[in-house]
This record gives C-alpha cells, structure tokens and sequence, in this order.
C-alpha cells in the first residue's frame, strides 16, 4: 500500500522540501528566485503543500489570499489557487489537494474558493478537474482564459477586469512583465530575449512588484509572465527561442 502524505512547506523547512516545479536543477536561477519568492509571500498566509507518495514527490498546490495572489482577478475575501499539479494520475491525488484548499478557506471563513484555468498551456490548472470538484465558471477573458469558483454562500462573484486592450497601448517597445512567482519565468525571459536579439530587437524587463502594479500592468490575467511587442500581445507562456522570433517576426 502506498504511504501518503502532505507537506506544507514553511520557512523552517523550505531549504529542504524546496518547490515542486524545477526540483531537478536546484541550483538553477529560476528556482533559487523562486524559493526567494516563497520566502517572502509565506508571512502573507500564502500555502504550498506537496503531496508525498512513498517519500516521493508526486504534486503539489499553491495557494494564497486573493489581496496577494499574482492573478488579475477581483473580489473579497476568497483563496485564489496559484498552481496545482500532478506527477501521478489516476489516484485522485489532484482533487485531494482541491480538497485541502477548501477546507483551509472553510476554516479560515473564506467566501470560497478561486482558480484561473486556460486550455491553451500547462502553464495554467485544468479546468476539468475543477469542474468535477464542484466549480463553476463565473467569467472570461482573450486568449483563453477562464475563471472558476467554488463558494459557500452567496457572496458576490470574483471578475476579471474588461480593459485587456487598452493595457497593450503604452507598451510600443518589447517588455517584459514578470513575477517571481513561476521558476520558469527565468527560462521564458531568457528565450525571449535570445529571440529578440537575433532580429536585433531590445528587450526591456518590468519586475512587477506589488499587487497594485500587478493589477494595472498586466496584459493577462495570468499575472506572472506578459510580453508585448508594438501594443500587440506576444505570450503569457514560455517559447522556445524559434517561436519567439517568429511571432515577433509578425510585427516587424
């Protein structure tokens, strides 16, 4: 029988549990910023819990207030699902640690529950699986995403914002919009990057740094990872190097 168990990762702790995502290259920089990052968002009543099977790591979810969540959406008093991921199928471990978060909001008198899921990238939660865990869709925004909640009672829906489009105009020159909260966001920059320099084209790197600045910059409601080229959206996700001068390539 296989030995399950959850582990919340805290400051004491976290040099050794670390974060799920890039575990195999530790010493990479998208990890270390990362691990700075939790370290900084734990005092917030951010939570990350892996779930262990046989001391092995097999998922994990991160979640957090909505007043510090690095996802554009609004509303009071919900939890806002970061991440959720699963290495091992098929055992129910995903609506396990769906569980654990409802019931943390439950106990900590939340309204509910919020996720933002797009179909297009694994860089975002499925939404099936939320689906099946009783969420509902509530609203969505361009290039796919979508938002669900679970709620308690009858508290007022969490929304995205409507000006996607006029967020794209300041931004003439190629930027970059980042957070820390992804380790792969180190990886994606770096690919943008090398992409724009062989078609002679600066980048410019915003690290967004407040929920306010996230609210008002971001050109997704993904939050973490933007780029914006010509006042036109490039990716909320990484590229590889050819991708990234093809799409660029487009607006040239």
């Amino acid at each position: 029988m296989d030995t399950i168990e959850l582990i919340q990762v805290n400051k004491e702790n976290l040099d050794d549990q670390g974060c799920y995502c890039l575990r195999s290259k530790p010493n990479s920089t998208g990890y270390i910023n990362k691990n700075k990052w939790l370290t900084g968002r734990l005092n917030e009543g951010l939570k990350y819990i892996k779930l262990m099977e046989n001391n092995k790591p097999a998922g994990f979810i991160e979640y957090t207030p909505i007043e510090y969540s690095s996802r554009v959406v609004y509303g009071e008093n919900y939890l806002v699902i970061h991440c959720l991921w699963v290495n091992i199928t098929g055992k129910g471990y995903a609506s396990k640690l769906i569980q654990t978060c409802i019931q943390d909001a439950k106990e900590q008198k939340k309204d509910g529950v919020i996720v933002v899921t797009n179909p297009d990238t694994s860089w975002t939660p499925s939404k099936d699986i939320f689906i099946k865990n009783n969420f509902v869709e509530v609203d969505t925004a361009p290039y796919g995403f979508e938002l669900l909640v679970y709620k308690f009672g009858h508290s007022p829906d969490p929304y995205f914002p409507n000006d996607w489009e006029e967020r794209l105009q300041p931004f003439e020159n190629l930027t970059i919009l980042r957070t820390q909260q992804c380790p792969f966001v180190d990886i994606a920059t770096e690919n943008m990057i090398k992409g724009a320099n062989q078609l002679g084209i600066r980048a410019e790197i915003i690290d967004i740094q407040s929920r306010e600045e996230l609210l008002r910059l971001s050109p997704t409601p993904y939050g973490i990872y933007g780029v914006i080229y010509k006042s036109k959206f490039i990716s909320f996700h990484r590229l590889t190097v050819h991708s990234a001068m093809k799409r660029l390539k487009e607006l040239i």
